[in-house]
This record gives structure tokens, C-alpha cells and sequence, in this order.
């Protein structure tokens, strides 16, 4: 016998858990959840601090400034990895307990 044909909806509605992008964000361990929350910091320190240098450069080179590149990484790519921190450790975190509570 054949099992009857769901649709998307209900297997969605099913779902409980965050998504980012459509990726389900449920069933992590505390460790992949901190390691995740820390991923997402080290990207977006590394990501910012590129296209802060390259503007940086072109700053320097158009307009004939001399603005150190270390100002960079402590104007712009470490607080940018710090406030993804802040917002990615909670945001992990709660999905793990939540998902420890419905255990």
C-alpha cells in the first residue's frame, strides 16, 4: 500500500525550529552551536575587514591620503566581530535550550 502524498505545507508547519536561508537550524549540540555562533564572527571579522581595506586603498590612492590600514581592523572588522558575536552566542544558544526543553 502506498502512503497518501503530503503537501509542503504540512511538512513545513511540522518544522519548528529557526531557519537561515531555508536551512533548518534545529538539533545542534552545544559545541556546534558555539562553534557555529564563533564562525559566523570570524566570517564576518575577516569579510569586513576585506572590503574595508580595499575602500581604504582606494581612499589613499584617489585621494592621495595616507590613512593607516591598521585602522581597519580596529575600526572596522573588530567591532564588526564583536556585535555578530553578541547577536550569534544568544541566538545559538537559544535555539539549543530550546531544543533541550522539548526533549
Amino acid at each position: 500500500m502506498t502512503q497518501p502524498v503530503q503537501s509542503i505545507h504540512s511538512v513545513q508547519s511540522r518544522r519548528t525550529g529557526g531557519r537561515i536561508l531555508g536551512f533548518p537550524l534545529e538539533g545542534f549540540s552545544l559545541f556546534q552551536s558555539l562553534l557555529l555562533a564563533f564562525a559566523a564572527a570570524f566570517f564576518t571579522f575577516f569579510a569586513t575587514t576585506c572590503i574595508s581595506i580595499f575602500a581604504l586603498l582606494a581612499w589613499n590612492l584617489l585621494g592621495s591620503h595616507s590613512v593607516d590600514f591598521a585602522d581597519t581592523y580596529r575600526y572596522v572588522g573588530f567591532p564588526a566581530g564583536v556585535i555578530m558575536l553578541a547577536i550569534a552566542l544568544p541566538y545559538f544558544l537559544t535555539l539549543w535550550v530550546r531544543a533541550k526543553m522539548r526533549k
